[in-house]
């Protein structure tokens, strides 16, 4: 029998609705349970594909093909879960589809309204694809109050009523705030916030109380009296150093042991040794490096989310602290790298967008070329590496990608199509931009006595990718007799996966973003190589 969580967020945004909700996933996990983790997002865009990340953040792609919110990475890190396409929808996804339906005839000619033809729809996607699971965890996105939010809480109210209590329970989290003019914690927002979930039909069940601080009993006690609760099932959900130890901080806390009773069951206690050993290598590293990312999206680190936790994770295979050097590559079209670079034991140069800032990141690969300096090129990353070989090396001086325009040496050209498993997928140059790029898993034959064939240990991967563009293969013979391998193919031959250069120490780019498949208990195999190699470099700085 699949019990259903919905988890709510009140008072302000940016509380941590993801990661609570991953957490008690693990939580869920360790204790036996098999579960399933689900984001219910308000807005209107039918995914954030087509989003800025300066709006938006990370897009997160799951093997399937999906463009969807960061928190689902959150999910797959904690539980080591993929996330499926049915795993995330938004208010446009919802409304694209009643509509959709009622173009077809399916309503057979009723009145189509938000009661009950988008709030059912709302719910079918809910039990959607569910099989086996203990535990659904289901996410809704926005804060309560808000007016995008009604059709998803009015539906969730519903579901509840039509699967019985006893399959479904409620999460709030809230804020409570401390106030440095009055000198204390004030509960008074988690009441307000509380008091309009219940204006919709909606008790919760637990409430989370992000804070800052201890919250005294007294005023738990205060919070659950007047959001009708009893005092176990508020649980205060203090700041961490980690977003790791989230987990253990709940689980002192009786968060997944109040989940269980409510629902009535009795299960055996979380094995968590193996989180309290990563928290502790966090904690207590041996060493550490300062890895370099020169992107275009810095002023917004959410916009790289997954790559600054897979680096984490390369630190904790290694056992060192990776510190992060955020460079904008624009600065590097008025300033010498040397001076940004100089120190650094290794740079990264993830994936992006557009022209701005793209000599910089050319100026970046050129740089860890030369110096010797260990380089990882993720998506457009590798486009700019192979970019800047073809210029300083191959002696191709207009070298260029056509996504900036026209060119005289386009190596790297829109790809129009491809093939996906059987089948051949097709593109046209102006068609729309909303879920038409490569998405999704695609399959890599990686070449024997490759860097990248040791380092997977296996001849074939399957990786995950988001773009537009791609390196062009009739520059590989020119740009593999300077010194650069293709060492990585698509298994027809035509698409180019990834390049290196054997005499470096470790400079490897790849068409894909390895960071959405890194987990905390199964770092991938790059990260965790091209931290070993910036270890290597900082011993020889």
């Amino acid at each position: 029998m699949t019990r259903f969580i919905f988890i709510t967020g009140g008072v302000v945004s940016s509380l941590g609705k993801g990661l609570s909700s991953a957490a008690l996933g693990a939580l869920l996990q360790a204790r036996g349970f098999k579960v399933r983790l689900r984001k219910l997002d308000p807005y209107l865009n039918v995914d954030p594909g087509t989003m800025s990340p300066y709006q938006h953040g990370e897009v997160y792609v799951t093997d399937d093909g999906a463009e969807t919110d960061l928190d689902l990475g959150h999910y797959e890190r904690f539980t080591g879960i993929s996330s499926r396409r049915s795993d995330s929808v938004t208010t446009g996804r919802i409304y694209s589809d009643v509509l959709a339906k009622e173009r077809r005839g399916d309503y057979l000619g009723a009145t189509i309204q938000v009661i009950p033809h988008v709030t059912d729809a709302i719910k079918d996607w809910i039990k959607a694809d569910v099989t086996d699971e203990d535990f659904v965890l289901c996410e809704i996105g926005g804060t309560v109050g808000d007016i995008e939010s009604l059709p998803f809480l009015e539906a969730i109210r519903q579901f509840a009523n039509e699967v019985g209590r006893e399959r479904a329970m409620f999460v709030h989290l809230t804020l409570v705030p401390w106030i440095p003019a009055a000198g204390e914690l004030k509960t008074k927002p988690t009441q307000h916030s509380v008091k309009e979930l219940q204006s919709v039909g909606i008790q919760p069940d637990i409430l989370l109380c992000r804070c800052d601080r201890e919250i005294p009993a007294d005023s738990r006690r205060k919070i659950a009296q007047f959001c009708n609760l009893r005092p176990s099932a508020v649980i205060q959900a203090l700041d961490v150093d980690t977003i790791y130890a989230v987990p253990l901080a709940y689980h002192a806390e009786g968060y997944d042991r109040e989940v269980c009773r409510h629902f009535g069951i009795e299960a055996r206690e979380p094995e968590l040794g193996r989180w309290q050993q990563v928290v502790d290598r966090i904690r207590s590293p041996e060493g550490e490096v300062t890895i370099a990312v020169v992107g275009k999206y810095t002023s917004l680190l959410d916009a790289y989310k997954s790559l600054a936790e897979s680096l984490r994770h390369g630190g904790i295979a290694n056992n060192v602290k990776v510190n992060l050097n955020w460079i904008h590559s624009e600065v590097f079209e008025r300033d010498d790298a040397v001076q940004h670079l100089e120190n650094v034991h290794g740079i990264l140069v993830p994936g992006g967008f557009g022209e701005r800032g793209s000599e910089g990141k050319i100026a970046s690969a050129r740089f860890a070329r030369e110096r010797k300096i260990p380089y990882f090129g993720i998506c457009f990353g590798m486009q700019m590496a192979v970019i800047e070989a073809a210029r300083h090396l191959a002696g191709i001086s207009k070298a260029g990608s056509t996504e900036f325009g026209p060119c005289e040496e386009p190596v790297v050209g829109l790809m129009t199509e491809w093939v996906r498993g059987n089948t051949l997928e097709k593109r046209a140059a102006g068609g729309d931009l909303g879920g038409t790029m490569r998405l999704g898993a695609y399959d890599c034959n990686l070449a024997a006595g490759s860097q990248v064939a040791e380092i997977y240990g296996t001849p074939a991967i399957s990786e995950r990718h988001r773009h537009r563009y791609e390196v062009n293969i009739n520059y590989k013979d020119r740009l593999e007799k300077v010194g650069l391998r293709f060492s990585g193919m698509s298994p027809d031959g035509v698409l180019p996966e990834i390049v290196e250069i054997p005499d470096h120490p470790w400079f490897i780019g790849v068409q894909f973003h390895p960071e959405l498949k890194s987990r905390l208990f199964e770092p991938h195999p790059l990260f965790s190589s091209f931290i070993a190699a910036a270890v290597t470099q900082s011993r020889l700085v």
